[in-house]
């Protein structure tokens, strides 16, 4: 029977393996009875700070124990979890934390991470900050080596009062007995992603969705071993489908979660070799990384299934990732709005090659004509991919019509992606409706590009595209027009940009116009730039 929320998952998770390892973070690790002691603590100091069932609560954290700790705190005391990513420029967290209404924000002390955390503090933005100090996830030794070699990262230590508490304030608090009544229907997270206009809007997912889709993942690989699995976690869990899949899924196995705070191929290999993971969940350009700077079939001789999600997975590089691990890697697919699993290549037996695979347990798909989501097509017709199961979300926070621009009245979740459903319900994905740019498997909204553009004070027009690129799946072009007379160059509108995107939206290419491309109406239009550079 699956939990129908994900406090009760997480609970089965720590009764039923106690004594097992539960998180490795450099070295240091946690049991579940541990990591169940040190959640009943955070959430006893949360309440403390007035933290009350449905308030907003913000995670503006790297992969650490402080981020699975508070997650699981957080819904613990009936609150809604906010993520948030730490690389945010300060006009996204603004946007964010206003939108989502964030009351009490929790952060790590490393630089520019907690001075952009404090400045909505004191704009009134948030009402408190929880500061966790990086070096109090790590081993003592570790944590002295930190503080002496690492000083320059940590931010000024804030004066602690009612609005500023620190990770040592929470766990000290009395442990909260048991977690809040909620129910399965009650919104767990409010994971923000953005659409065609760019602007970012908070999905809404329920305990239900997120509890049902762990479990439909965990499902997905029949040759699990409880008790025994060891998951990498080096995607961040602020990401959807980290969540999912390296966190919340990994918990239903008893599974030990492997965390590293950032994609670093020295950490990453010190990490394969340390603790020898069986599972990998990554993005296509991970696995590239993999092959290209330096792990050989000995450092991934433990791992025996790998999922790939978030972009396209090259065929070359599932055919020599596959090689040199001698394991499974296999491709799947998700949104955010289905939180966010829905299909998967089978991991035991053969898959098809170029396809997402096949819908997990209880999701529907269907193929749709792009003109009238009502109209079913036929097996082998293009159209859009519709979906309906229990991980669909409940809507998008406080945009009833854009929620009903994508949920249909009989619960159909429109995805914006072109694909074809073959005779045996494999899906191939030929393109996509939204104008969306995917980077490394994180969305990249062209409008935010442009907005940002169009701040600094000689630029006319701006367009962002996305382009093919090799090792993310597709990066950022820009293209600007440019007022009579400047002397801006592509590189000091990269330098302008630095502090006001975050670096996975940078455009890789920024090209400077006499005009650009405009459509009949005289609106600017991406489709003439896209096959330019297509046809380069």
């Amino acid at each position: 029977m699956r939990p129908a929320t994900l406090n009760a998952l997480f609970e089965a998770a720590v009764l039923q393996h106690t004594q097992l390892p539960c998180l490795e973070f450099l070295g240091r690790r946690w049991s579940y009875g541990d990591v169940g002691s040190l959640v009943a603590r955070v959430a006893g100091g949360l309440v403390a700070m007035g933290v009350r069932p449905g308030d907003r609560v913000g995670l503006c954290l790297p992969n650490s124990v402080h981020y699975v700790v508070s997650y699981f705190a957080i819904l613990r005391v009936g609150g809604i979890v906010v993520n948030f990513n730490p690389l945010y420029a300060p006009p996204e967290l603004d946007f964010q934390a206003r939108d989502a209404g964030v009351g009490v924000m929790i952060t790590t002390d490393l630089k520019p991470v907690l001075g952009r955390v404090l400045a909505l503090l004191d704009a009134g933005v948030i009402a408190g900050v929880v500061v966790c100090p990086f070096a109090s996830g790590l081993s003592m030794f570790k944590a002295v080596g930190f503080q002496l070699m690492k000083r320059a990262m940590v931010a000024p230590r804030p004066a602690g009062s009612d609005r500023v508490r620190f990770w040592r304030n929470l766990i000290a608090a009395s442990p909260a007995d048991a977690s809040a009544e909620v129910s399965p229907g009650a919104i767990a997270v409010l994971q923000y992603t953005g659409g065609t206009t760019g602007t970012p809007k908070g999905v809404m997912l329920s305990h239900a969705n997120l509890a049902t889709n762990a479990c439909q993942v965990s499902e997905w690989f029949p040759d699990s071993r409880i008790g025994e699995e060891r998951v990498l976690a080096v995607l961040p869990l602020f990401h959807v489908f980290a969540m999912t899949v390296a966190m919340n899924a990994a918990l239903t196995w008893g599974a030990e979660i492997v965390l590293l705070p950032r994609f670093e191929m020295p950490q990453l290999l010190q990490a394969l070799r340390r603790r020898r993971p069986t599972v990998i969940p990554g993005v296509p350009t991970l696995f590239r990384a993999i092959l290209d700077k330096g792990a050989v079939a000995s450092d991934l001789s433990s791992v025996r299934v790998c999922i790939s999600g978030g972009a396209a997975l090259p065929r070359s590089v599932q055919r020599d990732f596959e090689r040199i691990a001698g394991c499974r890697l296999v491709e799947g697919y998700g949104l955010t709005e289905a939180s966010p699993v829905c299909f998967c290549n089978p991991v035991s037996g053969p898959g098809r090659d170029g396809t997402i695979g096949l819908p997990l347990a209880g999701i529907e798909a269907d193929i749709r004509a792009i003109d009238d989501p009502a109209h079913s097509l036929a097996r082998g017709e293009r159209g859009e991919l519709c979906l309906r199961g229990p991980n669909v979300m409940l809507g998008y926070w406080h945009r009833p019509e854009e929620t009903l621009a994508t949920l249909t009245p009989d619960g159909w979740l429109r995805t914006g992606d072109v694909g074809v459903m073959d005779a045996d319900g494999y899906v191939e994905l030929v393109d996509r409706i939204k104008d969306l740019i995917i980077c490394s498997g994180f969305n990249v909204y062209p409008r935010s590009i442009e907005d940002a553009l169009y701040t600094h004070p000689d630029v006319v027009a701006a367009t962002a595209i996305g382009v093919p690129d090799d090792y993310r799946g597709e990066s950022v072009a820009a293209f600007v027009q440019l007022r009579p007379g400047s002397n801006a160059t592509p590189e000091t509108l990269t330098d302008y940009l630095r502090d006001r995107l975050s670096p996975i939206e940078l455009p890789r290419h920024i090209e400077l116009r006499d005009e650009l491309p405009r459509t009949a109406i005289g609106k600017l239009s991406r489709k003439e730039l896209r096959v330019e550079m297509l046809s380069r």
